[in-house]
This record gives C-alpha cells, sequence and structure tokens, in this order.
C-alpha cells in the first residue's frame, strides 16, 4: 500500500524510541514505588522489593504485550500472504496504521504484491494466447510422457487419432493401433520422415516430426504431424505446367524449322533445283537429332535406373572422358580402381563440364580434380566464369530451373540424382578467385572393390 506523504526523518528510529521511553517509564515507576515503600517500611528491604516486584512485573508484561500484539499480528500477516503468494494467490494486501519502519516494510510488501499480480495476468494472457494457438494450428501436437501416456493433444490430434474426443491419460501405442497403419510405422522407425495414408485419390501425405525433453524431472517427447498432401499437389502440378512449358518450348523450336525446311525442300524438287536439297537435309537431321537428345534426356532423368557399381580404373575412365570434352587434370588421379557405374558417373561429369564451358571460361581453364579424403571420393569441376548469384545457387539443383534460354534445367538435376544413387551428393560453391566449384562427393561404401 502506498503512501501519499512521506514521514518525518526524525522518525525512522521510532520503534527504538518508543521501546526506550517505555522501558524509562517502568523504571521510573519502580524507583518511585520503592522510594514510597522505603519511606512506610524503613528498615525492611524485602518487603519493598516484594511488592515493586508485585506492583510493575504485571505492568511491564501488559504493557509489552499490548505493545507486542499489533507487531505479532503483522508479523502473521506477512506470512500468511507469502503462503499465499507460494500458492499463486495475488490478491492480498496489508495496512499499518503507524507511520514507521513497519509501515515502510508493509508498502514495499505491497508493492511486491502488485508487481506479482501484474506478472501473473500478463503471464495467464500469454498461456492463454499460446493454448489458441497451439489448439487451432493444423497440425497435429502429441506431448507423451516417457512411460506412454498423453500429456497433452490439441484439437488436430484429437480429430486425427479419436474423431476429436480427448486423448489425454490414454497410452500412445493403444492409440496407434486404432490409426493408420503407416502412422503406426512411421513413429516406430523413430526419426523424422514422410509417410502416406490412403490410396488413389484419397493418399494423404504427412510428415512426422519428433522432439525429446526433459519436463518437470521426466522424459517427455512431442510428436508433430503435418499433412503435406495439399502442398505437394500444388507443386506437383506447378512442375507439371513448367515441364509441359519447357517441352513445348523445345518442340516448337525444333518443329517450326523443320516445317519450313520441309517445305523448302519440296518446293526445290518440284522446280528440279535439287543442288540444296543436301544442305536442307543435313538442317532436318541435325534438328531432328538435337530434338532426340532432348527427348531422351528428359528420358533419362525421368527412368535413372539403379547404378551397377563396377571396378573402374582412374585413368582409362578419364581418359574416355576427355575424348567427349575437354579439361584439364588436376593433380594425380587415385591409383586404385573404385566401384562405380562408369556410364551414369560420365553422364553426370559430361553435363557439368558442358556447363563449364558454357559459362565463358578458356577450355584450359576447365579442371577436373579426384582425389580420396578420409574414404570418401571427392571429384571437382571448376572453372573460371562468373558463378552463380545467390538466387542461383539456391535453386540450381531444382529440376527444370535454367537461367539460360534454351536450357532444360536438367544437366545439375540428372548429375544430382546420379550422386545420390551412389549414395553421395553434390555441392555447388562460387570460388574466391572467381568461377564455380562442381563437387561430387560419393562415400567410400560404394566405392570399395
Amino acid at each position: 500500500m502506498a503512501r501519499s506523504t512521506r514521514r518525518p526523518s526524525g522518525l525512522r528510529l521510532s520503534l527504538l524510541t518508543r521501546w526506550s521511553a517505555l522501558v524509562g517509564t517502568l523504571l521510573t515507576l519502580g524507583i518511585v514505588i520503592a522510594l514510597a515503600l522505603e519511606h512506610w517500611f524503613p528498615n525492611r528491604p524485602l518487603l519493598v522489593l516484594a511488592v515493586c516486584l508485585l506492583c510493575v512485573v504485571p505492568l511491564s508484561i501488559i504493557t509489552i504485550r499490548s505493545q507486542l500484539a499489533p507487531i505479532l499480528s503483522l508479523f502473521r500477516a506477512l506470512a500468511g500472504t507469502v503462503t499465499s503468494y507460494r500458492d499463486g494467490d495475488f490478491s492480498f494486501s496489508l495496512y499499518w496504521p503507524q507511520n514507521d519502519e513497519l509501515c515502510d516494510l508493509v508498502a514495499a510488501h505491497n508493492e511486491l504484491g502488485e508487481v506479482l499480480r501484474a506478472q501473473r495476468l500478463d503471464l495467464v494472457q500469454r498461456e492463454l494466447l499460446l493454448d489458441t494457438m497451439v489448439q487451432n494450428t493444423p497440425v497435429a501436437m502429441l506431448l507423451v510422457a516417457d512411460n506412454g501416456p498423453v500429456v497433452y493433444a490439441n484439437i488436430a490430434a484429437r480429430q486425427m487419432l479419436d474423431q476429436g474426443r480427448k486423448l489425454e491419460g490414454q497410452r500412445l501405442d493403444a492409440l496407434l493401433a486404432r490409426a493408420a497403419p503407416a502412422l503406426a510405422e512411421a513413429v516406430a522407425r523413430g526419426g523424422d520422415g514422410l509417410f502416406t495414408t490412403g490410396d488413389g485419390e484419397d493418399e494423404d501425405v504427412f510428415h512426422l516430426a519428433r522432439r525429446r525433453f526433459n519436463l518437470n524431472g521426466r522424459r517427455h517427447e512431442l510428436l508433430l504431424l503435418r499433412q503435406l498432401t495439399s502442398e505437394l499437389r500444388r507443386q506437383e502440378v506447378q512442375t507439371w505446367k513448367k515441364v509441359i512449358r519447357v517441352i513445348s518450348h523445345e518442340l516448337n523450336n525444333s518443329l517450326a524449322p523443320l516445317t519450313s525446311l520441309a517445305h523448302s525442300g519440296a518446293e526445290l524438287v518440284r522446280r528440279g533445283q535439287t543442288e540444296r536439297l543436301p544442305q536442307i537435309l543435313a538442317t532436318i537431321e541435325e534438328r531432328t537429332r538435337h530434338l532426340e537428345g532432348f527427348i531422351l534426356g528428359y528420358a533419362r532423368f525421368a527412368k535413372l535406373p539403379a547404378p551397377r557399381l563396377e571396378p573402374q580404373r582412374w585413368a582409362d575412365f578419364i581418359a574416355r572422358l576427355a575424348e567427349q570434352v575437354p579439361f584439364r587434370v588436376i593433380g594425380a588421379l587415385p591409383a586404385e580402381p573404385c566401384a562405380f557405374d562408369a556410364a551414369q558417373l560420365e553422364q553426370a561429369l559430361l553435363n557439368l563440364l558442358k556447363n563449364a564451358h558454357e559459362s565463358g571460361s578458356a577450355p584450359d581453364a576447365v579442371t577436373v580434380t579426384v582425389r580420396r579424403v578420409h574414404d570418401v571420393l571427392r571429384i571437382d569441376v571448376q572453372d573460371a566464369g562468373p558463378g552463380m548469384s545467390d538466387t542461383v545457387l539456391t535453386n540450381a539443383l531444382v529440376p527444370f530451373y535454367s537461367t539460360k534460354r534454351s536450357g532444360t534445367g536438367l544437366g545439375l538435376a540428372l548429375a544430382r540424382e546420379i550422386a545420390e544413387a551412389h549414395g553421395g551428393r553434390i555441392t555447388l560453391a562460387n570460388r574466391a578467385s572467381g568461377g564455380l566449384a562442381v563437387t561430387l562427393i560419393l562415400p567410400s561404401v560404394s566405392l570399395t572393390v
């Protein structure tokens, strides 16, 4: 409780002054009584002492108790409010009528209560907001104790697992026994991942995420189930639209010249001017082969077979690759043979080398480095071109993404598919000295002969 006026500084030791005055008054009273009795009963000191004690001690006790009673009551009230604060009840405040140090204590105690009340109200509002968000999120959330019972479940989890009924207290294994088998298998596998439920038009794709942590000294696990069906279908539609646009563009670029050349050839034959026919037929053949290569590229990407791992010697493999596209080899090639699918890895490196030459690099600036690093095979293809922007680096490995006017966006995507089929990965990075470095990393498990 705040006070409107501040007490004078001279009263800061009022308790000490009050008790000193009380003790002095009692001593003075005792001396007065003793002198009076000494006058009335001379030479009887014991009687005088007994009468003084009988008069002063009860009076002292009564006076002290009357002074201590409100202070003791205040201390009991303080203890009671502290207990209420511990139990989460901050609605109490205290009052002290005297303008002394105890009044300061009561005021500080009441200010603490106000702060705790404000913090509690703010916490309650935040908890309400968080609970509203968690309950209404489309992501199904399950908090499960270590021994199996569900501690918390939001609305989406209730709808998914028990038709909207309360899940708290039920065991997770009992809920999974009534759920879709794919969900039970995904939970049994452990870790994060995707799983599919239903068939055909009723097929749904979900992502399962799991996190373990300690709560109130006990081990808990949080399961998050997110439906991805609509998002994946949107992405699928967008991908198909892009594929159709790319194919339509490439077909039009090839078929339009073919139609024009065929018409020109027929007209020359009709006129008997056949000297230009070989040139027209050669152009038709070139455009046809280009279209054939374009279609084969799509087919190869869509139907990439599992790699056939066979021992290969690096010197022979690099020699065959150099016959098709120029590049420089940096460093010594590994002496020991390695196991990989020669046709697939050759296709991946041809795509990378073709991109390196199309970057504007000089032919001798395109390099290939093959080395083992900690039982992992690392193949680096580097050029001296302008490199890639951050946006292009982020999307370069996405199928059908291309910054070239006539590009299909399949070269790097196919290289990534081949690397991942071998159990490896591909990375892209701009070189500090300029140009791009594309790295194929293949694990040793795929390479041991």
